[in-house]
């Protein structure tokens, strides 16, 4: 009896010493481990280090090139097309020939009006000759009347003869039409034995003159690269059935308002909208390959004057006193560092849409700011990396 008195005690004591153990062994855990437990349900955080430096601006577009002068040609007297003598882009010279009409019927028209101004004549003289018989048989009644008829012819005579000028300089001028100035054909419309449709027959561009090429930007990023009518910038062009891209110098030769253009903010304000100033960029370019309607662009790039931190837009927070960022505070614990959520208020000095440059006296170069978040973020909010 006693024996197995003394080895259920032993049972017990053995049974406590590991339950003893295994609670000692689990306390040990959850105090060591509990940090890194705690953290996985923290929210997590992108950061980086603001970059020392200056801002570039870069400015992009296209478009295609449009001629700076370009003539409508049409005949208003809407004849049938004889024979077109171009095709489209090819370059011509001033007073060539681009299109014969048929002007038959003009001509017709202006025969029949010489055949009048002749018969008119015709009849002067016979007027002149009653008048040399009124005077013979000194009938001065009939004298005061072939006066008057003779008047009358004479300024029929005046009307004819100026009707007759007028067709025929319509003639001149509408029987064909040639370039105005030295340029290339963009288009045409005529087509042979056929009238004008109600397009331009022939659509010329002055060559001579060079082409434009339109660009809008943000008036804050033109204000920031310092454009100004007059600048030279490179053009990018591409040609056509070339591979080879032309790089031509061109001049900005016009900065005017635009259409405001919007966007939808993001953030904590987001779904509001913002209105966003452009400027309407006319760059002129000039050169012997061109003809007009080829792809081109520009790419201008410009460092800011100022240094300072630069960091990305995505960083930055706005409520109702000003701006600011989170940066990460670390501090050192006995079972491991934390990482604490700071509000650092800011002021900015130049942005490029992309990034900003902010007074060094805010931040330091070691400081990790916080630019994206897995959760709604507050002043002293626990995060992990």
């Amino acid at each position: 009896m006693e024996l197995e008195k003394e080895l259920g005690d032993r049972r017990r004591k053995r049974s406590i010493q590991v339950v003893f153990i295994v609670f000692m062994g689990l306390l040990i855990f959850f105090t060591l481990f509990s940090n890194t437990l705690q953290s996985l349900t923290l929210p997590k955080v992108r950061t980086e280090k603001p970059a020392s430096g200056s801002l570039v601006f870069t400015l992009e577009g296209s478009g295609i090139l449009q001629p700076l002068a370009e003539a409508r040609l049409s005949n208003p007297a809407g004849w049938k097309v004889q024979k077109i003598l171009v095709k489209e882009g090819d370059r011509v010279k001033k007073g060539q020939k681009l299109i014969i009409y048929d002007s038959k019927t003009a001509k017709r028209e202006l025969e029949d009006e010489i055949t009048n101004l002749n018969k008119q004549n015709i009849e002067l003289k016979n007027i002149q000759d009653q008048y040399i018989q009124s005077t013979m048989e000194g009938d001065e009644r009939q004298i005061r009347k072939v006066r008057r008829d003779i008047e009358t012819s004479k300024l029929n005579l005046g009307t004819q003869e100026r009707k007759i000028n007028e067709l025929r300089d319509l003639l001149i001028s509408q029987q064909e039409i040639t370039a105005p100035f030295d340029g290339i054909i963009n288009n045409l419309n005529a087509v042979e034995g056929l009238t004008s449709a109600g397009e331009p027959d022939v659509l010329i561009s002055n060559s001579s003159l060079g082409y434009r090429l339109d660009i809008s930007a943000d008036s804050t990023l033109l204000s920031s690269l310092g454009i100004s009518i007059g600048e030279k910038i490179e053009v990018e062009v591409q040609p056509f059935q070339k591979q080879q891209t032309l790089t031509i110098k061109g001049m900005i030769v016009e900065v005017a308002n635009a259409q405001s253009r919007t966007e939808s903010s993001s953030g904590k304000d987001a779904g509001q909208t913002l209105t966003i100033p452009q400027k309407a960029l006319r760059i002129k370019v000039v050169n012997s390959e061109l003809k007009g309607g080829e792809q081109a662009g520009i790419k201008l790039e410009k460092r800011s004057h100022q240094e300072g931190f630069v960091i990305s837009n995505e960083a930055i927070h706005q409520d109702r006193d000003a701006i600011f960022v989170y940066k990460i505070e670390e501090q050192k614990g006995a079972l491991g560092n934390i990482y604490v959520v700071r509000k650092v208020r800011i002021q900015s000095s130049e942005t490029n849409g992309k990034e900003t440059m902010i007074r060094a006296d805010s931040l330091y170069e070691d400081d990790l700011i916080i630019m994206e978040s897995s959760e709604p973020l507050q002043d002293g909010n626990r995060v992990r990396l």
